[in-house]
């Protein structure tokens, strides 16, 4: 029998379960499953920003997942989470491109699904005003400001990430969120509530 048996992973996402195929070694499996599940939370808030307006969430998270399957052998080790977030935003960035349907219908597909999720009509307020105003910054702001604040990784990591200095980081991170505090001027919030808010919500 060849050392490769079918392989049926099944990961929650949206409340219901998603399955992936591929055809890997068992131990990978348990190398992936284990690596994967330190990376999770942060992966989904990283799609659940990228995707709003642009393309389907769910879409974003399943190519990536069966990419990285793919590639995992070539991953370094403890890599995984920059991988997945790099992989995600060059991903949305073609599906974006090729989306079938209305940023405006993207929108809502994306706040049902919070709303399922149980979040206050405060929070959806909240997510809905920040990820707008996200999506008028230009995609390099954009991508830095998500990784600072609402992933949370520092400026060395998302150099990193972005193949870039820490120097070019800080620009486009000052940059940004001038800009998107500027975008959010009218709101009766603040800017740490809206940052807060995102960070506490999962597709």
């Amino acid at each position: 029998m060849p050392n490769r048996v079918t392989f049926l992973l099944l990961v929650r996402l949206f409340g219901q379960t998603t399955l992936f195929y591929a055809t890997v070694p068992t131990q990978k499996q348990t190398i992936f499953l284990a690596a994967y599940a330190d990376c999770h939370d942060a992966f989904l808030r990283y799609c659940t920003t990228v995707s709003f307006g642009k393309c389907d969430v769910q879409d974003l998270v399943q190519d990536v997942m069966l990419s990285t399957f793919q590639h995992f052998d070539g991953i370094e080790e403890g890599k995984l989470l920059h991988y997945m977030i790099r992989a995600a935003r060059n991903r949305s960035i073609s599906l974006g491109r090729a989306r079938r349907f209305k940023a405006v219908d993207l929108e809502e597909q994306s706040l049902e699904r919070l709303r399922s999720k149980g979040a206050s009509a405060e929070t959806l307020l909240d997510v809905e005003t920040l990820y707008r105003a996200l999506n008028r910054l230009p995609e390099k702001q954009r991508n830095a400001v998500i990784l600072f604040e609402i992933n949370g990784f520092s400026v060395r990591e998302i150099a990193g990430m972005q193949g870039s200095s820490e120097a070019s980081v800080k620009m486009k991170l000052s940059r940004g969120r001038k800009r998107l505090r500027e975008l959010l001027t009218d709101s009766p919030r603040n800017y740490g509530q809206f940052v807060m808010s995102a960070k506490t919500i999962l597709l």
